[in-house]
């Protein structure tokens, strides 16, 4: 078998260890990352159950439909418009995350018979939108820690123009957490706001201030935790996605090392043999 020569070899063996070092250090920064996103999300998670119950209990605990027909953010209409946060990372390197999210926006722009307006939050999504014919309906950037006061203003925008009846649907779609190897992307309603079904009876609680006020005022902060949730879970989701891609990447490049390096020496050998049998040639010719 032919081999390149022990230069080229070295040379090759010198760029893909740069490209380990590159990569390794990729993978520490990513996985620093990660473990600061997964608290953030575990954190958070306990607080926005508490209000997805606090709603769910209020809601069913009122069998009046003329009463939950005053909060706007709990009302059905016929669905012609609807309004999809789309949550993406900035930067890729990222596996087959940021593939999978557009690959789940374009099929629910394919199954969807309503017109659709996007905002987005993450440069990737950004890009991939503007490059269809899709309508941008905005754009928001959060910090690599993102807090609840940089998402409230994109809440905001969402509880005001369904208020306004501006949408009819509002949809998050992003990556949700699972664990560090797994990402399950979602396209999950937000607005009108859906509970389960329960068995609570009005009697049951008494209401200070009464059911409506109450609703009025749970049904925006669920919304305003939804989305910083779910900004929340998509982080999480990129850095443990970029930490696993950047370890195969750096697993890859040690393994292709060792087998140049397998091969350098190969060569060497066959180097040094082929001048041992010169030299054993010469002084054979010379005794001659």
């Amino acid at each position: 078998m032919f081999l390149p020569s022990t230069k080229d070899l070295r040379d090759r063996i010198r760029s893909v260890s740069n490209t380990a070092k590159v990569t390794g250090a990729m993978q520490m920064i990513a996985a620093s990352k990660m473990t600061r996103a997964q608290n953030m999300v575990a954190n958070s998670r306990p607080y926005f159950e508490t209000i997805h119950n606090m709603l769910t209990k209020v809601k069913n605990s009122s069998n009046n439909q003329e009463i939950l027909n005053n909060v706007k953010l709990l009302q059905s209409r016929d669905v012609s418009k609807t309004l999809v946060l789309f949550i993406t990372p900035d930067r890729g390197l990222a596996g087959a995350l940021v593939g999978n999210l557009t690959k789940a926006v374009g099929e629910f722009i394919s199954k969807s018979e309503s017109d659709i307006s996007f905002i987005t939050v993450g440069k990737k999504g950004d890009r991939y939108l503007s490059r269809s014919t899709q309508n941008l309906f905005g754009n928001f950037a959060v910090s690599d820690r993102p807090t609840f006061s940089e998402t409230l203003q994109i809440s905001k925008t969402i509880i005001e123009n369904y208020e306004n009846e501006n949408f009819d649907k509002v949809v998050i779609v992003y990556a949700k957490f699972i664990n560090t190897a797994v990402q399950k992307i979602q396209a999950h309603q937000v607005l009108p706001i859906e509970t389960e079904s329960g068995n609570e009876n009005s009697n049951d609680y008494i209401f200070e201030p009464e059911v409506v006020s109450l609703l009025k005022s749970i049904a925006p902060k669920y919304v305003q935790n939804q989305v910083f949730h779910s900004v929340l879970e998509a982080f999480a989701s990129e850095h443990s996605a970029r930490m696993v891609a950047m370890q195969n990447a750096t697993d890859n490049a040690n393994e292709l090392v060792e087998g140049l390096t397998l091969d350098l020496n190969k060569a060497r050998q066959e180097s040094i043999t082929g001048e041992l049998l010169d030299i054993v040639g010469g002084v054979a010719a010379l005794e001659k």
